[in-house]
């Protein structure tokens, strides 16, 4: 009896000496405020980072310890739990005041493990990691770790500097999307369950990016998330970088690498929904916390919790999310998902629009651009919904870009029908351009289009192999040099026949096969003619990028197209061919007179084409033809694409020229 009263004496003395420290003053910006909690519960505070979670800081003693702070509005009891205290919830109760938790536990430092033991409003505890934790125990374990997210030291000023003087509506962008953990991943790898870190992928990545021309990389979301198989889309902690490739600040220095080498990076980020695994956010205190309080809106189509994106605390949490990816980790953009179901109740029109999540779109597009105006806000929408890419001040929701959906969807359905029949669905094609300036649109063929049955990019066309890899490389150059942004998830650039492996790494060996190595040479050639050539992004949402020559060629399945820089003279002309037959001598109308030369051509052999190609400069001579005054005669391959750079004649050609026809009169005059 003495013992178990000397222990209780010992217990409560510990608890007295915790209430204490309380007293003593710690960071200031740790300190939960009356103003803070105004811009909470109205939605606007932007730096909860700074006020929930975890921090190590220094006491008015010096004494370096841990603050933690939490909201849980329905607890009736909330304590620090971990393994510095042996999980045992009586040690560290924490001290609530309307709904905010906090507890100073000094001599704690980074590197331990913590949750919070929750009391419910009936009794029951339960344990939830800690939604502003900026770091987390590897799966499957659950628990949040104290960790220390300040020092990092960024050597990027110059890629900043550039971002902040660019005008990326006139500049290329061409994305390139992964899933971090099977973009390489050997056997060993996929047998322990275990990936690369963010150190030992940077080198190789940031090499092949750079080879290939990409201007951006999109990462598929790095936040902590429970289930590998979600690919990241239903997390649990938003400010914690995964685990699974290492440590936060290592994530840091893979980013400041890309953009050392001159690479954007680009994050997936989920504002509709979050998993329901039981230490996440979901009934984070008993009781919806984060999401609806009524089930036929908090639970969403793909069995995850859908955000309250109309009340202030959940706003002022993501708000406060996407400006400390921007802040600690120089994200330079976000691919926003699932935004129709944002926009309506589970995504169905006819179930209306839910207008406090329209208003949270608007609210964070707002903020976001107010902290950095550069800053790529990317929506994956495939509604018909208006204006999600003009400003809020005009009604809009705020976006940089749109995914172009309807584009994507009825140009896959357009390349997987056999050619006999492209004829009646001519307007596959032709459509994308009655709406393209409608939104600022990014063109993508993404993950969602490689996986499920879908069959990959190569895959979905008709015919033999051959073919396929020609339409392949057709497809691939109608996108690139159609008007809008470009985004291709991982393997499309090596024609990988086979659908997105999660478990397993990109099958690289097919670089050995001819066919793939040359498909992949294509890829990184288009991809650098696009970059390089202003004609193909500086007039992307402008009516004066773009021009038919032939529209209405549905008997051959062919399309021609102009595409232009703002300098007038500057300019290229499109060929696609979506028929397996060859042209020769075939009249093109082109606008100017002058030269027309071969930039790139889908069927060379040197692409495993059949190489049927015009190889000296085509010449422009006078004529209507397609209502254009001049035209050309040129070779156009089976399925295949043509680019031709236009280019005028100096006027010391014209003269030589001149001269030389006027001897040629004087000769045949004398004979």
């Amino acid at each position: 009896m003495f013992e178990f009263e000397l222990a209780q004496e010992n217990r409560n003395s510990f608890k007295n000496e915790i209430k204490s420290s309380l007293v003593k003053k710690v960071k200031p910006y740790c300190e939960f405020t009356d103003i803070d909690r105004y811009f909470f519960s109205e939605g606007t505070h932007k730096q909860l980072y700074k006020k929930f979670g975890a921090h190590v800081v220094r006491d008015e003693s010096g004494i370096l310890g841990t603050y933690f702070c939490v909201y849980a509005p329905h607890a009736k009891h909330v304590a620090v739990v971990g393994d510095f205290n042996h999980w045992n919830g009586e040690l560290h109760g924490m001290i609530g005041e309307n709904g905010i938790w906090s507890l100073y536990i000094p001599k704690l430092q980074e590197g331990h493990l913590y949750k919070y033991e929750i009391t419910t409003s009936w009794g029951e505890k339960i344990l939830k990691a800690d939604p502003y934790a900026f770091y987390a125990e590897n799966r499957p374990n659950t628990a949040s770790m104290i960790y220390d997210i300040e020092g990092f030291e960024w050597t990027d000023e110059k890629w900043v500097n550039k971002r902040r003087q660019s005008n990326i509506f006139e500049q290329p962008l061409n994305i390139y999307e992964l899933h971090l953990g099977s973009w390489r991943r050997g056997e060993e790898l996929v047998e322990t369950e275990s990936f690369h870190t963010y150190a030992e992928i940077a080198d190789d990545l940031i090499q092949y990016v750079l080879d290939h021309s990409y201007t951006h990389i999109e990462l598929m979301p790095l936040y902590e998330h429970p289930f590998d198989g979600s690919w990241g889309y239903q997390a649990t902690g938003y400010y914690a970088a995964s685990s699974r490739y290492g440590e936060p600040k290592d994530l840091m220095m893979f980013i400041n690498r890309c953009h050392e080498a001159g690479i954007g990076v680009i994050m997936d980020w989920v504002p509709g929904h979050f998993c329901r695994d039981a230490h996440g956010l979901y009934k984070f205190d008993g009781e919806a916390v984060y999401e609806y309080p009524f089930d036929d809106a908090a639970v969403s189509e793909w069995g995850t919790a859908n955000f309250d994106l109309a009340k202030g605390e959940v706003r002022s949490f993501l708000i406060s999310n996407a400006l400390f990816w921007m802040k600690y980790y120089h994200v330079d953009g976000f691919r926003v998902d699932a935004v129709a179901n944002i926009i309506y109740w589970g995504g169905n029109k006819e179930r209306g629009e839910n207008h406090g999540a329209i208003e949270f779109l608007k609210r964070m597009n707002t903020e976001i651009f107010a902290e950095d105006d550069k800053v790529l806000m990317i929506a994956e929408d495939s509604t018909s919904y208006p204006l999600v890419t003009a400003p809020v001040s005009v009604g809009g929701l705020g976006f940089s870009y749109k995914w172009n959906m309807g584009w994507m969807n009825d140009t896959l359905d357009y390349i997987e029908l056999d050619n006999i029949y492209r004829p009646y669905h001519h307007n596959y094609i032709t459509f994308a351009m009655a709406y393209a300036y409608s939104e600022n649109f990014v063109l993508p063929f993404s993950h969602d289009e490689v996986v499920h049955g879908k069959k990959s990019l190569v895959d979905k066309a008709p015919g033999d192999y051959w073919q396929k890899m020609a339409q392949y490389r057709l497809l691939c150059t109608y996108q690139m040099t159609l008007p809008g942004k470009k985004l291709n998830f991982m393997a499309n650039e090596i024609a990988q026949f086979h659908e997105w492996k999660d478990k397993e790494q990109v099958d690289w060996h097919l670089l050995t096969y001819p066919a793939h190595d040359a498909s992949n040479r294509y890829i990184k050639d288009l991809n650098k003619v696009y970059l390089n050539d202003a004609a193909f992004w500086e007039l992307d949402h402008s009516f004066e990028g773009f021009e038919w020559i032939d529209v209405n060629n549905n008997e051959q399945s062919m399309f021609s197209y102009i595409r232009r820089a703002k300098d007038s003279e500057d300019f290229v002309v499109v060929v696609l061919n979506f028929k397996p037959v060859s042209y020769h001598n075939y009249r093109l109308g082109v606008p100017k007179e002058g030269e027309y030369v071969e930039v790139l051509n889908s069927d060379r052999n040197y692409y495993h084409g059949s190489n049927q190609y015009n190889g000296l400069p085509l010449v422009a001579s006078e004529g209507i033809c397609h209502g254009k005054p001049y035209f050309i005669e040129m070779t156009i391959p089976p399925y295949g694409a043509v680019i031709l750079k236009y280019r005028a004649k100096k006027m010391e050609e014209v003269v030589l020229e001149e001269e030389e026809l006027i001897e040629t009169m004087e000769a045949e005059m004398e004979v």
